[in-house]
């Protein structure tokens, strides 16, 4: 009898599937059971495809896929229906895909037989374990879902390996888990779950050669199933031994691959048997699919992160040696996105001369380009700094150092589109630490903030030029500041200002009360500064709901130590006003609205501000050389004295002059005298000095005391 006349007698028939050609051959029973005539012949795949029920079509090629991954049968169940969709019968099909040789892994032949099964009654228990039903696929959809997004948002090894081991799978959970890589030609254990601290240590560096089956999967990329002892022991003599004490009864091996490169293999053992059906080999290999993709991820996020603490350790320097009389404190915080590294930054660089000097800069940009300029200029500030330059001198050299780097970099990042030069801002500050001057050039860069000793902040204004690289030769005007016992000055890039969509009024406006809270550690005010920005309080200041990382910052902090005073000390403020820059008269009276921000009488602050423009602007127009202004306010709140002094080279005594109502000018003196409670010129060796002073009122409902 012939083996097809065998075949028929028990229902089963042999098909044939050609992937690549799009056809499939039957015999006689295997057409009969698809509905077709019964005769053998060669079909279309789309022909036959209609004779079973879609979501088994597709449910078929999951099956066949898998096995042709992992070279072994493919079993599954199918509907045949009939024209109008109702289901005929139930066939099983056990194939086995073969590759013919010169095609790739997609152009498979499938060889096998069809089997009509009788369909279990609803509501059986057979019914229940059958895939058709439904209800399985359902539960194993519904878990590969959560577990991929639960894989994808893992950010670290760790996690991922956490997830890996929550996971319950639909019917079949494993009790222990172990991750496994490859490190040359060893095999290591990456993490594991379910395990007694100290069993992985046989596992943690075997040889690839080793007849154990991660080694095996790791060495050909295929799946290994052991659904029993018996199994691991026949094939896996040698390390059966090592798996027989964990007391399990099936075992699944799967590489573990990420693009196309079987990276390591995941085992999945479980306490009961397991037969690891079509259906559950399916699960178990899309979660290896979803974990190497998770580990790959991890591994390239932890990778940028050690690159960018590295990048962050070496380029960040530390605040020492300690200054003589002064305290520093700084602060970095990188960017949210991409590397966490940017092109800000601080320096604190001892000088020949036994001075200090503090530079703090910000290099256009976010990206690896940004901070490697960021490193290569301060390396050039340093050398500059060393050899003994002024401020003006060595941001001068810093500006032509950038500029022909830039020059350099051009046309590098793509062959199509040159790429654009990148410009710094900086800030240098030369600093005395005997006298507490600084002698500040300043290239583009925000102003620096003077916090004096009872806790006034102002923006010291200082002269400055274009931020360095932008031209080859350009001009850093030196502007000095001294800073008096117990005062402090906070450097800053823009992104302490200008984060969270804030402008550099609205920023200022939101750290001024931090810069004037009280702290004795300098270590607090730049930690609250950060906080400011940063905190959750931030959300609630001035300024769009904008993305809190969107810039580094880079915040250098220097305070001048005093010794403890029983009166509180005075604010100092002085400012130049060249005979070219007429526009800092306006610097100058809203240098001295800052230094009677909290002053009890409005109206008084309003006639300081005009004696003080009449003052500058009568030294301008009537002499040829620049004037010197000098604030001091002195004394204990309620009780202060305002005295502004304005200085210039000529000898020339103002006079007091009566002028007509037409009259355009002459009205300076006269200002002076109605306004001022006290005020006069003092003639001095090389000029003359003028100036006036403000008793401030007690507050109302205080009672006043007579000044000194």
């Amino acid at each position: 009898m012939r083996t097809e006349d065998v075949l028929a007698a028990i229902a089963t028939g042999l098909w044939r599937w050609d992937n690549a050609a799009g056809t499939v051959t039957l015999d006689a029973e295997a057409a009969r059971l698809l509905g077709l005539p019964p005769v053998p012949g060669t079909h279309r795949e789309s022909a036959v495809r209609a004779h079973f029920h879609p979501v088994d079509w597709n449910e078929v090629y999951a099956v066949v896929n898998l096995a042709v991954a992992e070279g072994t049968l493919a079993e599954a169940r199918m509907r045949v229906v009939d024209e109008r969709g109702q289901v005929l019968r139930t066939v099983r099909s056990r194939s086995k895909p073969l590759i013919p040789e010169g095609r790739d892994i997609g152009g498979y032949v499938l060889i096998g037989t069809l089997q009509e099964v009788a369909e279990p009654q609803p509501g059986s228990a057979a019914a229940a374990r059958t895939p058709i039903t439904g209800d399985w696929r359902r539960s194993r959809e519904a878990f590969l879902l959560d577990a991929g997004r639960a894989l994808a948002e893992a950010r670290s090894t760790e996690e991922v390996l956490r997830v890996a081991a929550s996971l319950s799978m639909p019917g079949f959970s494993p009790d222990g888990l172990a991750v496994f890589g490859s490190a040359g030609e060893r095999l290591t254990i990456i993490g594991h779950h379910g395990h007694n601290a100290g069993d992985d240590e046989p596992f943690t560096d075997m040889p690839l050669e080793t007849d154990y089956p991660a080694a095996e999967v790791v060495r050909t990329g295929r799946a290994i199933y052991l659904p029993s002892p018996d199994d691991y022991r026949r094939r896996y003599p040698a390390t059966w031994p090592l798996a027989r004490r964990f007391g399990r009864q099936s075992w699944a091996f799967l590489p573990l691959v990420s693009s196309g490169r079987t990276m390591g293999a995941w085992m999945a053992g479980f306490r009961h048997p397991v037969g690891f059906s079509p259906d559950e080999r399916a699960v178990l290999s899309t979660v290896a699919r979803m974990l190497a993709q998770a580990l790959a991820r991890a591994g390239v996020a932890e990778t940028e992160r050690a690159l960018s603490l590295g990048l962050q350790r070496s380029m960040m320097p530390t605040l020492g040696p300690d200054i003589p009389g002064m305290t520093v404190a700084a602060r970095y915080v990188p960017t949210g996105g991409g590397l966490q590294v940017g092109g800000d930054w601080y320096d604190m660089i001892p000088l020949p001369n036994g001075r200090i000097a503090l530079v703090i800069g910000d290099v256009q940009g976010h990206d690896v380009r940004a901070a490697g300029l960021m490193g290569q200029l301060r390396i050039a500030l340093r050398a500059y700094a060393s050899e003994g330059h002024r401020p003006d001198a060595v941001l001068a050299r810093a500006s032509r150092f950038l500029s022909g780097l830039t020059d350099a970099y051009e046309g590098v990042e793509s062959d199509e589109e040159p790429s654009a030069a990148r410009f710094a801002t900086c800030l240098y500050a030369e600093v005395d630490p005997e006298t507490g001057t600084l002698d500040i050039a300043r290239a583009g860069h925000p102003d620096p903030v003077v916090v004096s000793a009872d806790g006034t902040a102002v923006i010291r204004q200082t002269a400055g030029g274009l931020p360095l690289g932008v031209e080859t030769d350009s001009d850093y005007p030196t502007t000095q500041v001294v800073l008096e016992p117990g005062e402090t000055i906070m450097l800053c890039t823009d992104g302490l200002i200008e984060t969270g969509g804030h402008d550099m009024a609205t920023g200022w406006t939101r750290l001024r009360p931090v810069l004037e809270e009280p702290v004795e550690d300098l270590e607090q005010m730049a930690d609250a500064l950060v906080q400011a920005v940063h905190g959750p309080t931030s959300h609630y200041t001035t300024g769009p709901l904008a993305d809190r990382r969107e810039d580094d910052i880079a915040v250098l902090v220097l305070r001048r130590e005093s010794a403890p005073a029983r009166q509180t000390p005075p604010r100092r403020s002085v400012l130049t006003i060249a005979q070219a820059e007429p526009e800092q008269v306006s610097v100058a009276r809203q240098l001295v609205r800052e230094l009677l921000h909290d002053w009890n009488d409005p109206e008084q602050v309003d006639s300081a501000v005009l004696m003080v423009s009449e003052m500058a602007t009568n030294v301008l127009v009537h002499t040829d050389g620049d004037a010197l202004m000098m604030a001091e306010v002195s004394g204990e709140r309620g009780e202060r004295r305002l005295r502004i002094e304005v200085a210039d080279a000529s000898d020339e005594l103002p006079h007091k002059r009566r002028p007509g109502e037409m009259a355009s000018s002459g009205r300076g003196l006269v200002l002076m005298e109605m306004l001022a409670d006290v005020w006069g010129v003092d003639p001095r060796g090389g000029g003359k000095s003028i100036w006036f002073e403000l008793c401030e009122p007690a507050k109302q409902g205080e009672p006043a005391e007579a000044a000194p």
